[in-house]
């Protein structure tokens, strides 16, 4: 199959899946397409949202439309890493033998990821790096493909462990996920409050979904782009001469360039799924939001006049 005819059916794919999923959840429509392109590069998603948004529903009814294995791992103050990885044991025969935790599996849903100590937070590093865990000096190879999709209330932070910046890098999208609409609650309330029950159907497998990653990867990206993309990530840097006078009087940290490489990532699968065989600098900025506002530290000012994240994006477009 050419990579052309391959764009088209992942155009038609990818509308047929959103439709899948939409019989589950309702609305959330920029959440769902967020979390699909980080499945398509192969990257990692962080969801942040208050409680009875669907998180949990939501990552269960994608895992379920992508025919994929899925393990929820409720992270609690207690949680050790050996309760995710696996751990060995002594057999009957007297011999050690490793029992898989849950993280071998191709989609982890972390739920509540902040409540866990840095120890075990930790525990996943290697996994969303990697794609491996080392126990007892062996080395494991988790499925393919494979994604950590972690939540995270921002309610709540007492008694929280907040994630260190090199582990926040790791996740590709910081997703928020807003209130529903009195339509879309609306709608909600009368599809949880009945006894009806649809059926999701699985419409890709492993192997279509690491073939999608492939054709992602071999999309053509123009130097314009690019360039686009890394003076982008380049302006959120306040410690740099070439800094802004805004960047210089709100951002503490600006974003690696892991942030560089994800907003290419992001917008050939972003392209793809429009149908376009090369991204444009569109593309980008459609993307921009969800890989930047994770990766910068914006400082007191901005936190005393009210000036988020998002807003500091948005000024640098």
């Amino acid at each position: 199959m050419s990579d052309v005819t391959a764009i088209h059916n992942l155009v038609e794919k990818h509308l047929a899946l959103k439709g899948e999923i939409a019989k589950v959840i309702v609305g959330q429509t920029e959440v769902v397409e967020q979390i699909l392109l980080s499945v398509y590069t192969g990257g990692h998603s962080l969801l942040i949202g208050v409680p009875g948004l669907a998180k949990t529903l939501m990552v269960n009814t994608i895992a379920q439309t992508l025919g994929l294995d899925f393990k929820r791992i409720q992270f609690t103050p207690d949680l050790m890493p050996s309760d995710i990885l696996g751990s060995e044991i002594l057999d009957q025969n007297r011999t050690f033998k490793f029992i898989k935790g849950p993280i071998f599996s191709n989609i982890i849903l972390a739920d509540e990821i902040n409540r866990t100590p840095p120890k075990t937070q930790a525990a996943l590093l290697e996994a969303m790096q990697e794609r491996s865990v080392t126990i007892a000096g062996e080395n494991y190879k988790l499925p393919a493909p494979y994604f950590v999709l972690a939540t995270q209330n921002p309610i709540e932070q007492e008694g929280t462990y907040p994630l260190p910046e090199a582990q926040l890098d790791r996740f590709m999208f910081a997703i928020e996920l807003k209130y529903p609409s009195i339509s879309e609650e609306v709608a909600i309330v009368k599809a949880t409050t009945s006894d009806l029950r649809n059926h999701i159907n699985a419409l890709f497998n492993a192997e279509e979904i690491i073939a999608v990653q492939q054709l992602v990867r071999r999309i053509p990206v123009p130097d314009n782009v690019v360039d686009y993309a890394v003076r982008l990530v380049n302006s959120t840097r306040a410690n740099l001469d070439t800094a802004s006078e805004y960047v210089k009087q709100y951002i503490d940290w600006g974003a690696g360039p892991r942030a560089s490489q994800n907003l290419i990532l992001g917008a050939k699968a972003h392209a793809a799924i429009k149908g376009k065989f090369s991204p444009d600098i569109e593309d980008v900025k459609a993307v921009a939001l969800g890989i930047l506002r994770h990766r910068i530290i914006k400082n007191y000012k901005a936190e005393a006049e009210g000036i988020s994240e998002d807003d500091i994006i948005r000024q640098l477009l």
